[in-house]
C-alpha cells in the first residue's frame, strides 16, 4: 500500500515555468547569449546551479555561478511576485488535501531553490499539507540523476517501495525510474515536449487520481 506521495512542484503543483522562462530568457539576453527552445528543454528537472554550470560548459562565460543565480533569482522573484494570475495546476489541491486528511504523507522534491519553494508555499498556504521540503540546491546533480528522490524516499514513513512520485518532465521521471520509485507521470499541457513515456502511469488530469486510487498503487 502507497503511503507516501512525493510532488515535484514546477509544472506538478504550480505552473512557475512560464515565470522561469520568462527570467532565464532575460538573463541569456543579458549575457548575449543564443539559447534555443530545444536547448532550454533538456535543462527542465535541472537545478538552477547546474543550468548555468551547463551554460558555462557551452557558452564563454565570464560570470561566477554564483552571480548568476542571484541574477535570475532577482528576475524569477519580481515577475512571480507582479503575476496576479499565477494558480496551482487545476485539480491538483482537491488531491493534495484529499490524500493529506486520509494520513498519506506528503513530500516535495524540486529542482527549484528553498526559496523559491518557500515563496510558492506561502502563497498557497501549502505547509501544513507537507511534512518535509527537499530543494534541488541541496545537491551537486540535478535531475535525471536519483539523488533528490532517494533522499525524499528516506524521508518516508514507509519503505521506498511504498512511494510513488509524481513527475512532469523527462528528467524528472528518469530521476525517478533510477531511484526505483513507482512514477506517475502528469502530461500537462505544459509538458508536451516531455518524453514520459518510462512513468509506470500517465495521467492528463488530477482528477484521474485520489486517496483510494493511490493508496492500491
Amino acid at each position: 500500500m502507497i503511503q507516501t506521495v512525493i510532488f515535484d512542484m514546477d509544472g506538478v503543483i504550480v505552473d512557475t515555468e512560464p515565470v522561469h522562462h520568462y527570467a532565464y530568457f532575460k538573463q541569456f539576453s543579458e549575457m548575449n547569449i543564443d539559447v534555443t527552445e530545444e536547448m532550454f528543454t533538456s535543462f527542465m528537472g535541472f537545478s538552477t546551479r547546474n543550468t548555468f554550470q551547463k551554460l558555462k560548459e557551452l557558452f564563454p562565460l565570464d560570470y561566477e555561478v554564483e552571480d548568476l543565480i542571484q541574477r535570475k533569482r532577482t528576475i524569477f522573484n519580481d515577475a512571480f511576485d507582479s503575476k496576479e494570475d499565477l494558480t496551482l495546476l487545476d485539480g491538483v489541491e482537491k488531491l493534495i488535501k484529499d490524500l493529506h486528511s486520509n494520513g498519506m504523507q506528503l513530500i516535495v522534491a524540486s529542482s527549484a531553490s528553498k526559496v523559491t519553494i518557500d515563496r510558492v508555499f506561502r502563497r498557497f498556504k501549502l505547509h501544513p499539507y507537507f511534512s518535509h521540503i527537499v530543494s534541488g540546491e541541496d545537491f551537486p546533480n540535478s535531475k535525471p540523476h536519483p539523488a533528490i528522490f532517494e533522499f525524499a524516499a528516506s524521508l518516508s514513513i514507509a519503505p521506498k517501495e511504498n512511494c510513488i512520485v509524481i513527475e512532469d518532465s523527462t528528467n524528472g521521471v528518469i530521476a525517478a525510474k533510477s531511484a526505483s520509485i513507482y512514477c506517475i507521470g502528469y502530461n500537462s499541457e505544459h509538458s508536451k515536449m516531455q518524453d514520459l513515456s518510462l512513468a509506470d502511469l500517465v495521467i492528463n488530469h488530477f482528477d484521474e487520481l485520489s486517496f483510494e486510487k493511490v493508496a492500491r498503487l
